[in-house]
């Protein structure tokens, strides 16, 4: 009853607040409940703040609900926010707590993170010896704890500039008939804004922009802006010239607001209407001529550039992206700091945990075996005492290594195919249990730290198979360079996928993929052997035809079987808002990608297949996608053997008549059987009948 009349006051309180002022619950920040588990424990949330916000008179409100089986009385929480100590006290013996803190400008980092640690000293027992490893022991941060933030209304966008008004932004606006140089601007500028954060981008043609989107980046040369747009922009670049120029103004906007009121202890919902003033940014992404938009879309791809613009333009004389280079463009060996590790520097008892993750992209190839190496330092163990090294990779103990006294950790292991996956967990554990007796003191006793600078993993050998998979997407396209190819009239819906696609391919720790566009009608087939090709077409594109090793041949009808019992898995139709993907080695043992989409969602269907063969597939083998706008998706391993690929559009008039008919054709012919076994068997009665007669 406790924990439902909390709710129902956190609706409450929201809902006052957001009349005020900006509340932002951890769940829309993508953090669900939390737990933190043990005897010591620790856990960290990282929100990067708008410069639209004023952090004197800001509010973190805080929700924890700890495990009932604590001492309340003996166990602690403490807050520490941007490496400061802002909070410590017991629990209390509520099941559902609250902690409300009062923020300033001191707590944000320099680089306008809020950074907000949660620690905690749990007790079940009066032995603290005896609560070692206890799953009793955790604390859970409730999902709808919020920051309360105020609005900026002194200096109002004045602070806002380019290098920081990405953080905001959750949509791109492209010309209505987008050329190339357009589908470029909305792929690096949609990467740009997916690296920022992994809300949903929003990707609209210009004239179809809702008018709740205030907040956009547009692209576009200057000659094709409307006007209204165009008029916007107080700078004029001249030719050979990129422009990046951010529109700043304050607009009116107006929206329902539902209030929770008591009403003779009910809860109900009053709905009322809110007009406030809102900032309205445009960033633009332009140039004098097209040589100057080029320009500025490299500039896209230089983050260095982008985080140093501190105004509200920037003219582009020159722009590179080779500055992402280094000298292990081999990328077969990556250090955990390489892959964003820390030192951690870990005393204890029991369970003492790092985490690294890391990604197959994040190699120049697939992997086939990952020696994983990690070297580090511990305090000696004395006799008696019980010590481990523990490596887990996706939640499996894969390595157990006894410490000894010496204090040097170096241990490896190798890994192959079958054991990581496209993205990977990799954890480090020091598990040490002091003699018996001596439990109390070996708390400050023990400590251990993983080296993150001289702890690797290092690829022993490409994975090479025959047929390339999605399991070898995006890292297949690392070496040579990458053209990407679109049917000229399916231009506009393909932006957003092109989008996805240029994010998954720089996904990785030495992101250097700038691939070369070109329309499928002036690419020569030649061409199609130079290069890695990410192809996404119409349907009937003739270039699909020059494609003779696709598993599938997307231009005509097929059905794809179950082998096991022969049932129809999947059936093209030009009614259902398809996306359909394949990926296969060319030619020239060049990687290829084909896309393209069926039904009246053309877009949505080429946004399904781009986000569908990025994800953790379960599968080495898979080659062929197809998936809805739903997000329903079927995975298939098809080659030139397969026996559950039919096309329709090859079978003869005879055989399609068949097929669709055999069933009432058959009923046909056992009716004629019967009717002329009745006749016969009449007839032969008759003639005996006359016979006796």
């Amino acid at each position: 009853m406790n924990k439902f009349l909390t709710l129902l006051a956190l609706v409450f309180l929201l809902s006052k607040a957001s009349l005020a002022q900006s509340v932002v619950s951890f769940k829309s920040l993508g953090h669900n409940d939390d737990a933190i588990y043990g005897m010591s424990g620790a856990s960290s949330f990282y929100v990067k703040i708008s410069p639209l916000v004023e952090m004197n008179g800001s509010k973190l409100v805080l929700y924890f609900e700890p495990s009932q089986a604590l001492l309340k009385d003996h166990s602690f929480i403490n807050i520490i926010i941007n490496d400061r100590p802002v909070y410590s006290a017991r629990l209390a013996k509520d099941s559902i707590q609250k902690i409300s803190l009062n923020l300033s400008r001191e707590d944000l980092s320099t680089d306008k993170f809020l950074k907000i640690q949660i620690k905690t000293l749990l007790t079940i027992s009066d032995d603290i010896c005896k609560d070692l490893d206890n799953p009793a022991m955790w604390l859970k941060v409730k999902d709808y704890s919020y920051l309360s933030l105020v609005r900026n209304n002194k200096t109002g966008l004045n602070d806002v500039n380019i290098s920081n008004c990405f953080d905001s932004k959750r949509a791109i606006v492209y010309p209505a008939e987008p050329s190339l140089h357009d589908l470029k601007a909305v792929a690096w500028a949609y990467a740009r804004l997916k690296k920022t954060s992994n809300k949903k981008i929003m990707v609209f043609e210009a004239g179809q922009v809702p008018d709740s989107i205030k907040n956009y980046i547009q692209v576009g040369s200057l000659s094709i802006l409307p006007e209204d747009k165009r008029s916007l922009i107080k700078v004029s670049p001249q030719s050979n010239e990129g422009i990046f120029y951010l529109a700043k103004s304050m607009s009116t906007a107006t929206d329902t607001v539902t209030q929770m009121v008591s009403e003779r202890g009910v809860m109900v919902a009053h709905k009322s209407v809110s007009t406030e003033s809102v900032p309205s940014e445009i960033l633009f992404v332009s140039g004098g001529d097209d040589a100057g938009y080029e320009k500025a879309i490299t500039a896209l791809g230089n983050i260095n550039i982008l985080n140093s613009t501190f105004g509200d333009y920037l003219l582009i004389d020159q722009a590179q992206n080779s500055y992402f280079k280094n000298v292990d463009e081999n990328r077969s060996k990556l250090s955990l700091k390489q892959i964003g590790g820390t030192s951690d520097f870990l005393s204890g008892i029991g369970s003492l945990k790092s985490a690294f993750t890391f990604k197959n992209s994040d190699f120049n190839f697939t992997p086939k075996e990952v020696e994983i190496r990690f070297i580090g330092n511990y305090s000696g163990l004395s006799p008696g005492d019980r010590g481990y090294f523990n490596i887990y990779l996706n939640g499996l103990l894969i390595s157990s290594e006894k410490l000894d006294a010496s204090g040097k950790l170096n241990t490896s292991v190798t890994i192959n195919r079958y054991q990581h996956h496209k993205y990977n967990t990799l954890e480090s554990e020091f598990r040490f249990f002091p003699t018996n007796g001596l439990c109390k003191n070996s708390f400050i006793n023990f400590f251990g730290e993983v080296d993150v600078d001289k702890s690797y993993l290092e690829s022993k050998n490409p994975f090479i198979s025959n047929d390339l998979s999605f399991y070898q997407y995006p890292e297949a396209f690392n070496t040579g360079t990458t053209r990407i190819v679109v049917s000229k009239d399916y231009a506009k819906y393909a932006a957003g996928a092109i989008g996805e696609i240029i994010y998954e391919l720089n996904n990785n720790i030495n992101a250097n993929n700038f691939p070369e566009f070109s329309y499928s009608s002036d690419i020569p087939a030649g061409d199609l052997k130079k290069y890695n090709i990410i192809a996404l077409l119409n349907k009937e594109d003739p270039l699909l035809n020059q494609f003779p090793d696709a598993p599938i041949k997307f231009n005509q009808n097929f059905r794809l079987y179950n082998t096991d019992n022969n049932k129809v898995v999947y059936s093209l139709s030009d009614t259902t808002s398809n996306g359909l993907a394949q990926i296969f080695y060319g030619r020239s043992n060049n990687a290829t990608l084909v896309l393209t989409a069926t039904g009246s969602h053309i877009s949505d269907a080429f946004l399904a297949a781009s986000r569908s063969i990025t994800e953790q597939l379960s599968t080495l083998s898979s080659n062929v996608c197809v998936t809805d706008v739903n997000s329903n998706k079927y995975l298939f391993n098809i080659n030139k053997t397969s026996e559950n690929l039919e096309y329709v559009d090859t079978k003869s008039a005879i055989t399609k008549f068949w097929e669709n008919y055999n069933l009432y054709i058959l009923l046909g012919i056992l009716v004629l059987i019967l009717l002329s076994f009745l006749f016969v068997r009449s007839r032969v009665q008759r003639s005996q009948e006359l016979y006796n007669d």
